[in-house]
């Protein structure tokens, strides 16, 4: 089978090297895919929101089934427009329809869900610039710290943590009314703040059954010690440790199966991974957040973990027939390392030539923001450049793999965090 996997992350290297193990692959496309990617398969000079373009080229390669990494292409629609086109309608687009991609392309809609269908969340309200007084006063009722949510997609990076009532007041101001967010902060959610630990948790999903895969806890912000602004992520670890039987039974019967049948009930079709961005308060999970697609960095350290086929799963899930299906996981410990651009997540100087990659054999290197120059060397062209992904026994032997081979790449400006993990030992 021909696969054309959208996007151009880490995520979609991680998805790309899966990919290349099955033996039902034939060939892979990567639409845009970066210098990783490109070893992998061929790079195609398609942005992910090209849906024209992405069509032709379904034609051109034979394609048999596309693959969604990130989330804007599912937010505009790519499953509905494969489903509006009688010559596209039969190829599998892994990945939700739009209505049901709305899960993380609305704060506000994800919320509404959850509390139609009991699931457990921070109490909260949305507000616009006509509402913002409303907003100002609502705070009132909250203890700081005060979460602030760009209703829309912002990258990551639309979430705001006040920690007094007037820093949070003028921050409302700033999103609302001086569009912060540009569009993605046209309505803005205000949480109350619940105090643990984050983890990531992702399904599959046919719309009926789905399979659980490993769970894993990435660290969004740019210092260490939680420090700085949020960033897409710098670096992520799977699996959790407290993540134990007792916690995922909770996880499952209070938010995923609630989940999976609020959606049924609501007649919305859902095919393709569902993330939970859920929080252990005091041993009880609550959502943050749901996202429509695998995270980033949490798929370069989870698919590491996936011992099953990733096409046969796909297969499933466009089939309907997942419930048949058994995910086999490596009990290992997997730590994933992100360098990144100085200045990221602010502004970044590109172009910078990347040395090393080339000595390092017991680690993986996934390329997240790379590109090749006209002599083919690989140079940085994101914030976020390459994630060194490592397997371990432990999550020690794991990050010490990983951080050992971090150190023997090299790029102008290159830096990370150097604390990924220890807050799990």
């Amino acid at each position: 089978m021909n696969i054309l996997l959208l996007g151009s992350g880490g995520r979609e290297h991680a998805l790309a090297w899966k990919l290349s193990q099955s033996k039902h692959l034939t060939r892979l496309f990567i639409a845009l895919g970066n210098a990783g990617t490109g070893q992998l398969g061929t790079n195609l000079p398609i942005p992910a929101t090209d849906f024209t373009g992405i069509r032709a080229a379904v034609f051109q390669h034979n394609i048999g089934m596309v693959v969604v990494g990130p989330e804007d292409p599912l937010v505009h629609g790519i499953h509905d427009f494969f489903l509006s086109d009688p010559d596209l309608q039969k190829i599998p687009v892994i990945g939700p329809a739009r209505q049901a991609a709305m899960l993380e392309g609305s704060k506000d809609f994800a919320k509404r869900f959850m509390v139609r269908h009991g699931i457990p969340t921070a109490r909260y309200r949305t507000f616009t610039a006509e509402t913002l007084l409303e907003g100002i006063d609502f705070l009132n009722t909250l203890s700081p710290p005060y979460v602030l949510k760009a209703d829309g997609l912002a990258a990551g990076k639309g979430v705001v943590i006040c920690y007094d009532y007037a820093e949070a007041a003028r921050e409302l101001h700033t999103m609302l009314k001086d569009r912060k967010f540009g569009a993605a902060s046209a309505s803005v959610v205000i949480e109350e703040f619940l105090k643990g630990i984050e983890l990531s948790v992702f399904v599959l999903t046919d719309g009926n059954s789905y399979v659980l895969l490993p769970e894993a806890k990435d660290y969004k912000k740019a210092g260490a010690g939680d420090t700085g602004p949020n960033t897409g992520g710098m670096g992520s670890v799977s699996p959790v440790p407290f993540a134990g039987r007792e916690f995922m039974e909770k996880v499952e019967q209070r938010i995923i199966l609630p989940t999976i049948r609020g959606l049924k009930q609501e007649e919305i079709d859902y095919r393709g991974f569902i993330f939970f961005g859920l929080i252990n308060v005091a041993g009880d999970p609550f959502v943050i957040e749901y996202n429509c697609r695998l995270g980033d960095p949490e798929t370069e350290a989870v698919l590491p973990r996936l011992k099953s086929d990733l096409i046969e799963l796909f297969q499933a899930t466009a089939a309907g027939t997942l419930e048949q299906f058994t995910v086999e996981t490596d009990p290992q410990c997997c730590a994933s390392v992100m360098l990144v651009s100085k200045g990221y997540p602010g502004s970044y100087d590109k172009g910078k030539k990347i040395t090393g990659i080339g000595t390092i054999s017991d680690s993986i290197v996934f390329h997240a923001g790379t590109a090749c120059d006209p002599e083919g060397n690989v140079i940085t062209s994101g914030g976020r450049v390459l994630a060194v992904t490592s397997m371990g026994t432990t999550l020690r032997e794991a990050l010490e793999r990983s951080y050992q081979n971090a150190a023997m790449i090299a790029f102008e400006g290159k830096n990370l965090r150097e604390d990924i993990g220890f807050d799990l030992e």
